[in-house]
């Protein structure tokens, strides 16, 4: 397959030597118009070339049975907390002018496809699949429908499942966001040499979308082996109360950040990647750029081998379904299962388990296992 390196968004690319800088600021805008835009402005003086949102309705996303979770602020009921950050449409439209005012790209995640026609509504330049979403069948089909470019995370994921993905989205030119999902990220984990192989085997441009603490260990790294994007969750402290705010950069940190990733792009163009790399070593060491650099072999991280199948969608109940009961299409959903509760069969099932009857009772909330019809 014929490996692509450049990610074109309208008339603009990116790619080794330049990457697009992603300033995730999610759901860290509280539902408070004021912060989000204080926000973009500290995101566009800190160097971001691209500001990200997330459209989240909850019940795209989650069971009201999930329970709660425990995340970098402490542990959260996650239904609810999703439910507090639902904003209208005219939101996100507010956000997007805000954003491309200050000449930066607008990105926005949709979560099922009432936010992806939503967001679609919006006129936006390129979508995000977060890493959960990668394996939602139904969800890959209706963005590819839209023939935008679009980047796709793949935490938690093996690479048959990157596969599929791919091929659901075979109508729309992908970015691939190699990334691990843990909060935060263990640096030695990253195997960022991965970025090539994966580009090699699937034909994509590659970058990666980082959770670890340091503002540029890993965006550097990955500045010099060639990534197209570049993400980091920003916040304006740490101290703030959003879900990932423990885990993002301060302007002053992300500013650092870019700053360490155009040295690093302009120290490969003008030398080559194994004298930026071997400048990285020289002041971080040698050990640990190694470690961040790995084998190139795609797999699960270490840290987040727990959450395959639990933070990637799955078919669960919506309400109670008795035993010998006819699977109505809206008895079921394609949600994150979590922690509390039991992961179902992949969302490809979905068509499959409709119109079968129930071979057992499925309590609401629960996944809905081969077993069960």
């Amino acid at each position: 397959m014929k490996q692509r390196t450049k990610f074109c968004i309208g008339d603009k690319s990116y790619g080794a030597r330049h990457a697009l800088v992603i300033a995730e600021l999610g759901t860290g805008h509280g539902a408070d118009r004021a912060k989000a835009v204080e926000l973009v402005d500290a995101a566009a003086e800190a160097g971001a070339d691209c500001v990200k949102f997330q459209m989240v309705y909850a019940d795209e996303i989650l069971h009201p049975n999930t329970g709660e979770a425990p995340l970098p602020g402490g542990r959260v009921p996650l239904y609810d907390r999703f439910k507090q950050l639902e904003m209208p449409v005219d939101f996100f439209a507010e956000m997007k002018e805000t954003v491309e005012k200050k000449g930066l790209l607008f990105l926005c995640t949709p979560f099922g496809a009432r936010s992806a026609r939503d967001v679609r509504a919006l006129n936006p330049a390129v979508l995000k699949i977060a890493s959960p979403e990668l394996n939602y069948t139904a969800l890959l089909r209706e963005i590819a429908s839209y023939n935008l470019p679009v980047f796709l995370s793949s935490g938690v994921s093996k690479l048959s499942d990157i596969e599929e993905a791919l091929t659901a989205l075979s109508n729309a030119p992908v970015c691939l966001l190699h990334c691990v999902t843990s909060y935060p990220a263990p640096p030695r984990e990253y195997n960022l040499r991965v970025l090539r192989s994966l580009s090699a085997v699937f034909g994509v441009p590659t970058g990666v979308s980082d959770h670890s603490m340091d503002a540029a260990l890993v965006p550097s790294v990955a500045a010099a082996v060639g990534a197209a994007a570049v993400e980091k969750h920003f916040c304006l402290s740490r101290k703030d109360p959003g879900l990932d705010d423990p885990i993002a950069l301060d302007p002053k940190d992300f500013s650092a950040m870019v700053k360490a990733i155009r040295e690093t792009e302009a120290a490969a163009s003008s030398r080559g990647t194994h004298a930026a790399l071997e400048e990285i070593k020289r002041e971080r060491g040698e050990d640990i750029v190694e470690a961040i650099l790995g084998d190139g072999v795609k797999r699960l991280a270490f840290s987040e081998e727990a959450n395959y199948t639990r933070t990637n969608r799955s078919i669960h109940a919506l309400c109670d379904i008795r035993e010998g009961e006819l699977i109505a299409r809206e008895m079921i959903a394609c949600l994150r299962s979590e922690k509390v509760l039991r992961p179902g069969l992949p969302p490809s099932w979905e068509e499959k388990i409709i119109g079968r009857r129930a071979r057992a009772f499925i309590p609401a909330g629960e996944g809905v296992r081969f077993e069960d019809v």
